[in-house]
């Protein structure tokens, strides 16, 4: 019987998970409980209201952590089959940069924070990794210098930081073993932090693919990101406070 999930499928079911859990680390946890102290809502929610936000943002938060490796995976795949890695990286490095303000904007309500970076810059970095792995392979140091990208990840404190790199790397290197690659990459995960334990879901989409990448809107996938973010924060700076 033929799987039913083709790579754009899993794409959809990415970008969905996602918005959701951006739904509570945007809209709820920076601008209703006004983590960052920079929300125009500050004062306005009792001690009470805030704990059921907290509540509902807990769900949300625990739905979005289906997306990442789904993201990592399907950013393997396309490393495997590309024709040219090289245009492939400059195109997430381009949506790194493009997405770095509505990142800051959504995830702390302001133009430009150091102390984090986006997503697009783990999956840029994850790639030079996979890069770097498929260059040297058979050489003694492909390791070594594959896991290079993940130290930059955590230095540049990017989403899902060094673990992120890491759990490409796996992917990369466990693709022929799906059991052994899932359960690799959830215990990095939990290990990173116990509320990844949604991780598990992921793979069993995953092991739904049927190695077709059916109809996918390319740019549009990319663009999403970005546009999303800025959609969110424009919701809660300037719409959530009249709520």
């Amino acid at each position: 019987m033929k799987k039913p999930l083709t790579g754009s499928a899993l794409k959809w079911i990415a970008i969905l998970t996602m918005l959701i859990d951006h739904v509570g680390a945007c809209l709820i946890e920076v601008f209703a409980m006004n983590a960052y102290g920079t929300s125009p809502l500050a004062g306005r929610l009792t001690g009470e209201q805030i704990m059921a936000w907290y509540d509902f943002d807990i769900y949300l938060r625990l739905i979005g952590r289906v997306a990442f490796p789904i993201f990592c995976f399907l950013l393997v795949e396309g490393a495997v089959h590309t024709r040219n890695i090289g245009k492939y990286m400059i195109r997430l490095t381009l949506f790194a940069l493009l997405s770095e303000i509505p990142f800051d904007l959504a995830f702390h309500n302001m133009p430009f924070f150091a102390g984090s970076q986006n997503v697009y810059l783990t999956l840029a970095l994850g790639l030079l990794a996979v890069w770097i792995l498929k260059g040297f392979r058979g050489q003694v140091w492909r390791l070594p210098l594959g896991l290079l990208p993940a130290f930059a990840a955590w230095l540049l404190q990017t989403d899902y930081g060094a673990v992120g790199v890491l759990v490409i790397v796996l992917m990369y290197l466990l693709r022929k073993q799906p059991w052994l690659r899932a359960v690799a990459c959830v215990i990095v995960l939990v290990t990173f932090n116990s509320l990844e334990w949604p991780t598990a879901f992921s793979f069993l989409l995953i092991a739904l693919y049927n190695g077709e990448r059916g109809q996918q809107p390319k740019y549009f996938f990319y663009g999403f990101y970005p546009v999303h973010l800025m959609v969110l924060w424009v919701i809660g700076r300037f719409c959530l406070v009249y709520v």
